[in-house]
């Protein structure tokens, strides 16, 4: 992807994109996250460049590739954004008769749509699931799906957002305590690769007021090593198992948390 600054960016993906885990500062309950924090860092390079940027978030808790294509990725389109990022297949891979070419080739349907309607495309690849012993049966396939989205980037003229092979995310400090969703410094962490690779540097850095953030349910800014593994059982596994098995998504109804662009609010700017 060339150097430019963007006008409009929309988000797509599931609960790593929606910012679940990563307190917002203000209002208190609130998510904040990477694509969040992204967008405020591309305002910044926006007023740069003499204009702002409008971001609008249609990521929701656990959805799915057929969601962001089906759903999403029209909703996005109308929207004519210059930029779209979608991270997405997490939830589609822990399925045992997922098929990981098939959803690639699913997926790729949506990132030609976006395309074709004039936008840039940053496409995440999935996290190496080798820092969580329940996710590490599911790293074969998701090798094999990370295959896939270099492929359709590289047919697509999508720019791919690595995740897969950055070591800072092996670290228990980059997960909140459900072992499953990054942390504050997580999406930080996310932010600022996505940045850098969209060509614009940025340094990892903590919002005003993030340290007092709230650490309500479900844990944001506490480590998985923080809680017993009995209490993660209790809280986290069996209730996610047990949704898993009733075909329910803790997404269910839900709608998306910015669903019109709007400017990039102050609390998740770059410096200006």
């Amino acid at each position: 992807m060339s150097r430019s600054s963007f006008s409009r960016y929309i988000a797509l993906g599931d609960s790593i994109t929606e910012g679940l885990c990563d307190a917002a500062p203000n209002p208190q309950g609130s998510w904040l996250g990477w694509a969040d924090r992204l967008a405020g860092i591309l305002d910044g390079d926006a007023h740069l460049a003499g204009h702002t940027l409008e971001f609008a978030n249609l990521a929701v808790r656990g959805r799915r590739i057929t969601d962001v294509v089906t759903d999403q990725v029209p909703h996005a389109v109308a929207l004519r954004p210059d930029l779209v990022s979608v991270l997405i297949g997490g939830n589609d891979l822990m399925s045992p008769t997922a098929d990981p070419d098939a959803l690639a080739a699913q997926l790729e349907t949506g990132v030609r749509a976006l395309r074709a309607a004039g936008s840039s495309v940053l496409l995440a690849n999935l996290f190496d699931p080798q820092f969580a012993f329940f996710l590490k049966p599911f790293r074969g396939r998701a090798a094999v799906f990370n295959a896939n989205i270099w492929s359709i980037a590289r047919d697509q003229q999508a720019t791919v957002l690595d995740v897969w092979g950055v070591r800072e995310f092996r670290e228990p400090g980059m997960w909140a305590s459900d072992r499953v969703h990054l942390s504050s410094r997580g999406h930080r962490v996310l932010a600022s690769l996505a940045a850098h690779t969209l060509g614009v540097p940025y340094a990892e850095t903590t919002l005003p007021g993030e340290e007092s953030a709230p650490t309500a349910e479900p844990g944001p800014g506490r480590g998985p090593d923080t809680i017993p593994f009995r209490t993660w059982l209790r809280v986290y596994a069996i209730p996610w198992a047990g949704r898993r098995l009733r075909h329910i998504s803790a997404g269910d109804g839900m709608d998306p948390k910015l669903p019109v662009p709007r400017p990039v609010p102050r609390v998740v700017g770059g410096p200006h």
